[in-house]
């Protein structure tokens, strides 16, 4: 029995780093996109071993009917989720307060971040029963356990502390079925970090993170990978941080 596992935005970024760790341990998976062809095209030559059980299916996070879809394509392909990765996580760069949210950002970040995860555990959670064995796993940020104020950041912040009691009630009411549900909150890993190795990035001076290198997508896939595995069935309702000893939150409210 080949376990399979969903990821959404996993053709770059972080999520590129945690599809290559999950076909780097045998399973197949099924990497949504937005939009970015060139980079699915990247991975179908980079993992062209691993074609016949990988599969890309373009979305968008903040569509309902496109996540439903999802899920049903990677049923019809694989019969099986086991491991749901909510990668994707849309996040507005420009610093700005919430007074200055237009309506259409706000949702954005609500849907993309909050929503979006409601509608694929309502798609896979029928099969995880079934199975009796699931991973949940989703992403916050540094601090989001405690519903920390994130200034500039407030609707992002808002998103994923909801996530996080979302994340914890699954964990409950789902722990009978054999299903997790754990949060991973990166911390500020950047550009290229995002699908570096922690062996390059311990070749990069860096004097901002107490542990001396910056995170990177290797980091998270890690963990996301572990807490996929049978054993991990203790760690559930969980909020996982890796951010190297660096106050997140106040690093970035300083700039």
């Amino acid at each position: 029995m080949r376990r399979h596992a969903l990821i959404t935005a996993g053709s770059k970024g972080l999520g590129r780093k945690v599809t290559e760790a999950l076909l780097e341990k045998g399973y197949s998976v099924t990497v949504n996109y937005r939009q970015d062809e060139e980079a699915v095209n990247q991975l179908k030559k980079q993992f062209s071993q691993y074609l016949d059980r990988l599969q890309f299916i373009k979305g968008d996070a903040t569509q309902k009917d496109d996540m439903r879809q999802l899920v049903q394509k990677a049923l019809t392909q694989f019969g099986r989720v086991d491991f749901l990765i909510n990668n994707a996580g849309p996040y507005i760069f420009q610093r700005k307060k919430l007074a200055d949210y237009t309506d259409e950002e706000w949702y954005e970040m609500m849907e993309g971040n909050l929503s979006a995860v409601f509608h694929l555990f309502k798609a896979v959670i029928p099969a995880m029963r079934s199975q009796r064995f699931g991973r949940i796993i989703t992403y916050g940020f540094q601090g989001a356990g405690h519903a920390s104020g994130w200034l500039h950041r407030s609707a992002y912040g808002a998103a994923k502390t909801g996530l996080v009691s979302l994340t914890k009630s699954i964990a409950i009411e789902e722990a009978d079925a054999g299903i997790t549900a754990n949060m991973v909150c990166p911390g500020d890993i950047v550009g290229k970090m995002k699908e570096a190795s922690i062996d390059y990035a311990r070749s990069v001076e860096e004097n901002k993170t107490p542990i001396g290198r910056s995170g990177t997508g290797q980091d998270i896939a890690r963990i996301i990978t572990f807490l996929c595995e049978k054993d991990s069935d203790m760690i559930t309702g969980a909020v996982i941080e890796a951010a190297g000893g660096l106050d997140v939150l106040r690093a970035s409210s300083s700039r």
